[in-house]
């Protein structure tokens, strides 16, 4: 086949506008081309008043084409190529497997997908859960949102599906892939129920009520491979002998005996990480970002960034990707925007208040969502308040995690009702008495407070500065995104982990041999799609080290990277 990239129509073309497009790229005569089958569609805005589809394309040519002719006509041009492998190809596939059964920690997207990998290559793994299946834990998640009622065992942060159940299942991330492994993530999906469409378009998103149906369908299919998942089985602590792993205990008191375990924790397991960190296991303090989240109407941000083609059903709900360099030095950016959605509790802790944001597949939710999140390094949240350049306590960010999500439940009155103001009085520092014609959509409710009181405001002062200066920024780029209306809650705190597990080239724990540090909560990924390579590329290397497979290619890979946000 041939892959064509670039090719570039207007948005409202016409229906049986491709082939015609395609023929005269490929200088080919109709009867030439067999098939072509739509591999990427994608939109160029830039030029709000001639908004452009962007299509990568493979085609098949017909009988007696000479394809390597073809191609080498168009020898020079990079926009047209043979089209690449990206069909998975395991790394083994074992037939009765009878030795020790790996261990995942964590089902989560990472863990979701190591557990996935591992079954289907015949490894039967063992899969613990602290929290509840989904459906189960679906209800104690709305328990918080309806009732004030929070389960620290059950809620967005732990159960099946980890947070990534309640968000907008955004399927894209900016890592780099090679090996095309975010294929093998989307067909996995859509094998599950998740739309077709996920497969070509340039942001495929599914939204919490499909990712529901969507992750007892892949359970069951872990199940029937021989994997079995344990839920409300939480670790308590890893068995270590001679700088290798010999199994876990949980929490009931029973031990599991293995000499290989995935740990993809997510990134709100505060109490195993503290395990962890006693246990040696090496660590280190990595960045993380907290801020707010704002909340505009969905229309302002399509015509924004549509103009007259806001509401076109291809564009769908328009999102945004903003970013401005305070004059403290400090980093502004919008994070995990969620287009027609809504704001979420997501604390997993009592008497702490955190927010997220989530979507429905439809994003059709009056209100557009946003974190507007501030970069901190570790030496802006060490708690031992040496200035020297000296290595930061791995658990010092969770420290600061909580200094302010604590706050936040008291500046909201309790009850996790979050504390909110107007963008308007945020930018000149007042107090807001009444909501606009926004209506705040955070449940179970938002109390108009003073964010920015002097020693008790609900962020660092450098961090409110940065934040104040970027809204009008921000406005320059999307206008009224300084709405006086448009409303801030807080606090985001949990935009990624805020320590990194290491490891190294074999993904392997660099001082416990046989453990597996993996996605979000290690420090190796940022959202669904990330996880979920890297849960296949760990238990691509877990399955070579088990099996004794030295040279398998995934051990000459990158195991110690990090994976990128969205």
């Amino acid at each position: 086949m041939i892959r064509i990239t670039e090719l570039r129509l207007p948005l409202n073309h016409a229906e049986d506008a491709l082939r015609p497009a395609v023929l005269a790229r490929l200088k080919l005569a109709d009867a030439e081309l067999a098939h072509i089958h739509v591999f990427r569609r994608g939109h160029d805005a830039r030029k709000k008043s001639d908004i452009q589809l962007v299509y990568t394309l493979d085609c098949t040519l017909a009988d007696g084409v000479d394809e390597a002719a073809l191609l080498a006509r168009f020898a020079g041009d990079h926009q047209i190529r043979a089209t690449p492998d990206t069909g998975y190809h395991f790394l083994t596939q074992v037939g009765e497997y009878t030795g020790p059964r790996p261990v995942v920690v964590g089902f989560g997207p990472c863990g979701l997908f190591a557990a996935l990998i591992l079954a289907q290559m015949g490894l039967r793994p063992i899969v613990l859960e602290r929290g509840k299946s989904v459906r189960e834990r679906t209800q104690d998640t709305w328990g918080l949102w309806r009732e004030s009622r929070l389960h620290p065992e059950s809620n967005v942060q732990f159960g099946e599906g980890g947070a990534g159940t309640f968000s907008d299942g955004k399927l894209y991330s900016q890592i780099s892939d090679p090996r095309h492994l975010t294929r093998k993530v989307l067909t996995e999906f859509v094998k599950a129920g998740a739309p077709e469409e996920i497969l070509y378009v340039s942001k495929p998103h599914i939204g919490t009520f499909r990712l529901v149906s969507m992750i007892i369908k892949m359970r069951a299919d872990i199940e029937a491979l021989g994997g079995e998942i344990r839920f409300q089985q939480k670790m308590t602590d890893l068995l270590i002998e001679d700088g290798a792993v010999r199994g876990v205990m949980l929490e009931s008191g029973e031990q599991i005996s293995t000499t290989h375990v995935v740990i993809a924790l997510g990134h709100s397991a505060r109490d195993t990480f503290q395990m962890l960190h006693a246990r040696g296991v090496q660590m280190e303090a990595k960045p993380f970002s907290i801020g707010y989240r704002i909340e505009h109407p969905q229309s302002l941000i399509d015509a924004a960034r549509f103009g007259p083609s806001a509401g076109n059903a291809i564009l769908g709900a328009a999102d945004y990707k903003l970013v401005h360099h305070a004059k403290n030095g400090r980093a502004v950016y919008s994070f995990c925007m969620c287009p027609g959605g809504t704001v979420v509790a997501a604390t997993s802790e009592p008497e702490r208040v955190v927010t997220n944001g989530m979507s429905q597949y439809s994003r059709n939710e009056r209100n557009a969502n946003a974190g507007i999140v501030v970069g901190l390094s570790p030496e802006d949240y060490r708690q031992d308040g040496k200035r020297d350049g000296s290595p930061v306590n791995p658990l010092d960010g969770m420290a600061f995690q909580r200094i302010w999500e604590s706050r936040a439940y008291e500046l909201g009155g309790g009850g996790y009702l979050a504390p909110g103001s107007l963008v308007g009085d945020f930018i000149k520092r007042q107090v807001s008495k009444t909501f606009g014609d926004i209506e705040p959509s955070y449940k179970p409710g938002v109390t108009l407070t003073n964010l920015q009181a002097k020693g008790h405001g609900s962020l660092p002062p450098y961090c409110l500065e940065a934040i104040r200066e970027a809204l009008p920024a921000f406005a320059r780029q999307i206008r009224g995104f300084d709405r006086p209306d448009a409303v801030l809650t807080g606090v985001e705190t949990r935009t990624s982990s805020p320590l990194r597990i290491n490891r190294g080239r074999d993904y392997q724990s660099l001082n416990v041999r046989g453990l597996f540090p993996a996605g979000e909560g290690a420090g190796y990924a940022g959202g669904i799609m990330s996880a979920g390579v890297d849960g296949i590329e760990v238990a691509e290397a877990l399955a070579a080290d088990l099996l004794g497979m030295p040279d398998a290619p995934v051990l000459q890979g990158k195991g110690a990277k990090a994976g990128g946000q969205v």
